[in-house]
């Protein structure tokens, strides 16, 4: 039995609660993960599930090891990767989640830097809108707008993410551009569908706090798809400047009610405490660091055109 294998398998089918899950997150098959995990149970002559044909639950001893095994899979990992940086570049697989939003357009720049640095690391990356935690889903972190549930990860902030509300001039010249939040009810209007607060949400003018729940006729979980309908004039939309940015700088759309701004959202990292890739992950964040410190280039741009606020609203 090779010791650390077992261990590790035993911590996977512990975090995703799924023998299944756990062979995927470890490239192999569910067999294997099952004959490591017996392997181990057998060595330590208990077991460390309680398993039927619906669910896979901690024993009581599995419950008191885990935490210890976490960190001796995380430890080891780091081990090797410190030795191996002093003979050759750090190696492996790094598994990532990523909101579309922000991956497409301005990570893939990021993802070259960083493996110009480090060829030897294999980016594993996922891309959906889904807030996901990433030690039941075996990710080494995520990056994302919304929080896990979960109070077990830490947190580490990016960048801003502004929202506007936005047209093209056709739509603006035939129906009119708003002039007061409430003017939006007369609109068509395409939302974001996965906010927390869904359709309501607050406007920030000079002397007044507008709140009032949008009637959207498209809800989609794609910025990249109300960016779209927006630029088929179909109507008013509501886009984190990272998507829209481009499109107003160009003069194919042009923001509605500036003088009211929404409230800032923030991306950010979020991963476990103890990371079997701690090493790989600490030079990506590095790598994160550098490329988005200060203003995001998207929001500098509308700030020196006039267009945004320097001012963010939490």
């Amino acid at each position: 039995m090779d010791r650390f294998l077992a261990i590790d398998a035993f911590v996977r089918v512990a975090e995703t609660q799924s023998f299944a899950q756990a062979a995927r997150q470890m490239r192999c098959s569910r067999s294997v993960i099952t004959t490591r995990v017996q392997q181990l149970e057998t060595f330590v002559g208990a077991p460390l599930f309680h398993r039927n044909t619906r669910s896979v639950r901690l024993s009581e001893l599995g419950q008191t090891f885990l935490q210890d095994c976490v960190d001796l899979v995380g430890r080891t990992n780091e081990v090797v990767d410190q030795m191996r940086e002093v003979t050759t570049s750090p190696a492996g697989r790094l598994r990532i989640h990523a909101l579309p939003g922000f991956v497409l357009g301005h990570m893939a720049q990021v993802l070259q830097r960083f493996q110009a640095s480090y060829p030897q690391i294999v980016l594993d990356m996922i891309v959906n809108d889904a807030a996901v935690d990433p030690v039941t889903e075996g990710f080494d972190c995520v990056l994302q707008i919304f929080p896990p549930r979960s109070e077990e990860l830490v947190a580490r902030k990016l960048f801003p993410v502004r929202r506007v509300f936005c047209a093209t001039p056709d739509y603006v010249s035939r129906f009119g551009a708003p002039r007061h939040p409430r003017d939006l009810l007369g609109h068509r209007i395409g939302w974001y569908s996965g906010y927390p607060t869904r359709e309501r949400l607050a406007f920030h003018g000079a002397t007044e706090i507008v709140s009032i729940e949008l009637k959207p006729v498209l809800l989609t979980n794609s910025v990249h798809l109300l960016r779209e309908y927006a630029l088929e004039h179909a109507g008013i939309v509501c886009l984190p400047t990272l998507v829209a940015s481009d499109a107003i700088l160009a003069g194919r759309l042009q923001m509605v009610l500036p003088e009211y701004p929404l409230s800032a959202f923030w991306l950010s990292v979020f991963y476990p405490p103890t990371v079997r890739s701690a090493r790989k992950l600490k030079l990506f964040l590095d790598v994160l660091d550098q490329s988005f410190t200060g203003v995001p280039s998207w929001d500098a741009a509308l700030i020196d055109r006039g267009a945004l606020s320097a001012e963010i609203i939490e």
